[in-house]
């Protein structure tokens, strides 16, 4: 029986004002209690805490929060965007409004650092980089915090992710993804605690059940709602389906998506958003929460991304959520990418068509339900 099981959850104060991040990182203290890293008052260069001032009482109205899958603006030097990629999300721009913006950055945002992946002699090896100030166009499209747990996040070392983390600070972007690290934003006076996933050593793990619960689970104890994004399944047109079962993708464990994504919701949270496979695959509802196992492919500039058939479309999720977590409504977008890679609106809603395809056929009972116009449902009780 589809049902929303409650679940203990501690309560916190909402911090006044504007979008604040508290990052906590393998080897490093928690902020003091009370205290939170307030993104554009030198929080973000120090990671030194910023008095939260005087909580108030949580609002009880929903607030909504909006996700893509997998972003590449370019690839440096030589297969960059056109104009310096002004304008890069302009016709999505609207698509994406939302309290809380959310996207899967694919790329190191940083200056060559030697360190590349990809040698002289390598063979099926993709590594990408777009510069530092590309950060600039994320947050001129509105976004507000990018995932950096996936497999190109390091693909130039260390000193690269690092540089993405200050380029993106730079312009007031909040980011999640490393190692033990939950990020955690005040929206409209409702904390939301976002963790990101992969299957690769840079990040919280994807395979670690055990450990992912434990992440998730003390992200609950900080906000009142909790949002995993994950990198998960194997990658490919003909990876559209969702089976229960560890995926494989060159070697590679790529994780068992129905586990962990139900596992994480167990432990506390309240929305999954996966990608990875480059394909949209169907959403379902498990306790009340919404998983969406992959948004596919939402920008590819410089035609890093391949946008033959399905490989092109993606979407914007959008979802409302109440303070505990229920739900509140949702819609989805169909965007695709355009001849230079560029995220753009599909009239001819053929992602929809795919999700609402996939969503009936491996989610019959559980499966969330899209009218023509892309509003989200979970399944009729019973």
């Amino acid at each position: 029986m589809y049902a929303a099981a409650p679940r203990p959850r501690r309560r916190l104060a909402p911090v006044p004002g504007a979008l604040l991040v508290a990052v906590l990182a393998a080897g490093c203290a928690e902020p003091e209690a009370g205290s939170v890293w307030q993104r554009g008052t030198g929080g973000g260069d120090t990671g030194a805490p910023v008095a939260s001032g005087t909580p108030t009482p949580a609002t009880e109205q929903a607030i909504s929060l909006s996700a893509t899958g997998d972003i590449i603006m370019g690839n440096a030097p030589n297969r960059l965007p056109a104009n310096g990629g002004k304008g890069f999300f302009d016709s999505v721009e609207d698509a994406l409004a939302a309290d809380l913006v959310m996207g899967n950055l694919e790329e190191p945002l940083t200056v060559d650092t030697g360190t590349g992946k990809c040698g002289a002699n390598s063979t099926r090896c993709f590594q990408f980089r777009a510069p530092p100030e590309y950060a600039a166009h994320l947050r001129d499209a509105g976004f507000d915090l990018l995932n950096q747990a996936n497999n190109h996040g390091n693909d130039y070392g260390p000193k690269g992710y690092t540089n993405t983390q200050k380029a993106l600070e730079k312009y007031d972007l909040a980011h999640t993804g490393a190692p033990d690290q939950i990020t955690v934003v005040d929206v409209k006076g409702v904390k939301v605690a976002v963790a990101g996933f992969s299957s690769y050593v840079w990040s919280n793990s994807l395979t670690d059940i055990a450990s992912a619960k434990q992440v998730v689970a003390k992200a609950a104890t900080m906000a009142d709602l909790v949002v995993v994004q994950v990198h998960m399944g194997a990658e490919g047109s003909d990876k559209t389906r969702v089976r229960p079962g560890t995926e494989m993708f060159l070697g590679e464990n790529r994780g068992d998506p129905v586990k962990f994504s139900k596992a994480m919701i167990d432990a506390g949270a309240d929305l999954i958003v996966g990608h990875g496979p480059h394909v949209l695959r169907g959403m379902e509802f498990y306790r009340g929460r919404l998983i969406a196992y992959s948004l596919g492919n939402f920008a590819g500039g410089g035609n890093s991304l391949s946008n033959a058939g399905r490989l092109g479309w993606g979407g914007v999720l959008k979802v409302s959520l109440k303070p505990d977590g229920s739900w509140a409504g949702g819609s989805f977008v169909s965007t695709y990418m355009n001849s230079a890679g560029k995220p753009t609106m599909d009239p001819d809603d053929r992602g929809l068509g795919l999700l609402r395809q996939l969503t009936r056929t491996d989610f019959p009972k559980t499966g969330a339900r899209f009218d023509d116009s892309g509003t989200v449902s979970p399944p009729p009780a019973g």
